[in-house]
C-alpha cells in the first residue's frame, strides 16, 4: 500500500513540479536561450520517426533541368533567405534563429544524401518550433518537389541551374535621378501675371447678342 501512494505521489509530483517551471519563466523561450537537456534529442527522434513513417518516395535522378529551374526560381523567393544561395554569406536574420537554419549549399548543411522524399516531406509539412513553415498551402505539388529536388542535387547542379541561385538584385535603394544633358537647361514654370481688377467704376462689357 505504501508503495502505490509513493507512485502516485510521484507521479503528480512531477507535472506540478514540470508546471511551477514552466510558469516561473525560467524555461529557455526566446532563441538565443540554450536548450533544455534532452530538448534535441526528443525533437529529432519525434521528427525522423514520423518523417520515416509517412515520406513519398521519388527517384531525384527523374527531375529534368527545367524543372530544377523552376524550383531554382521556388527556393529564390522562398527559401534563400534563410538557407542561403551557393557560395553566399549566410544572411544575418538566419544567423539569429534557433535551430538554425541549414544551410543547404555548403558542406554542413546540404541534405544531398537524404531521401528527396524526406526533404518534401519538411517543404509541404514545415517543422514544429524551428521557423521552418509549412508551404503545403502555398505552393503546388509539382513546386515543392521540384525545390525539393533541386536542394537534393545541390552538388550535380547544371550550370543554367546554377546561374537562377545567384543573387537578386538589391531593389530597396533608391534610384538616383538621371543627370540632365549638357546641353539641356532644367525647366523653368512659367512666369505668372496678376490679374488686375477692372475699377469699381468701369462699365462692364456687354453680353454678347444671341444670333
Amino acid at each position: 500500500m505504501k508503495f502505490l501512494l509513493g507512485l502516485l505521489v510521484g507521479i503528480l509530483i512531477v507535472p506540478a513540479v514540470l508546471y511551477v517551471y514552466l510558469q516561473s519563466g525560467s524555461a529557455p523561450a526566446a532563441a538565443t536561450d540554450a536548450p533544455m537537456p534532452f530538448e534535441k534529442i526528443l525533437a529529432r527522434g519525434s521528427l525522423h520517426a514520423r518523417i520515416e513513417r509517412e515520406h513519398p518516395n521519388k527517384d531525384v535522378a527523374q527531375f529534368t533541368n527545367p524543372q530544377l529551374i523552376e524550383g531554382a526560381d521556388v527556393y529564390q523567393k522562398n527559401c534563400a533567405f534563410c538557407h542561403g544561395l551557393p557560395q553566399q554569406p549566410q544572411s544575418a536574420a538566419s544567423k539569429g534563429m534557433y535551430p538554425s537554419a541549414p544551410q543547404l549549399f555548403t558542406q554542413d548543411g546540404t541534405v544531398t544524401d537524404d531521401p528527396v522524399g524526406e526533404t518534401y516531406w519538411k517543404v509541404k509539412n514545415g517543422i514544429r518550433l524551428t521557423g521552418m513553415p509549412s508551404f503545403g498551402a502555398a505552393l503546388s505539388e509539382d513546386q515543392m518537389w521540384n525545390v525539393s529536388a533541386l536542394v537534393a542535387r545541390a552538388d550535380k547542379l547544371a550550370p543554367e541551374v546554377l546561374t537562377e541561385l545567384k543573387p537578386l538584385p538589391d531593389l530597396s535603394s533608391p534610384v538616383p535621378a538621371m543627370p540632365l544633358g549638357p546641353n539641356v537647361p532644367p525647366a523653368v514654370a512659367p512666369a505668372q501675371h496678376p490679374v488686375v481688377p477692372a475699377p469699381s467704376g468701369a462699365a462692364q462689357p456687354a453680353p454678347p447678342t444671341p444670333r
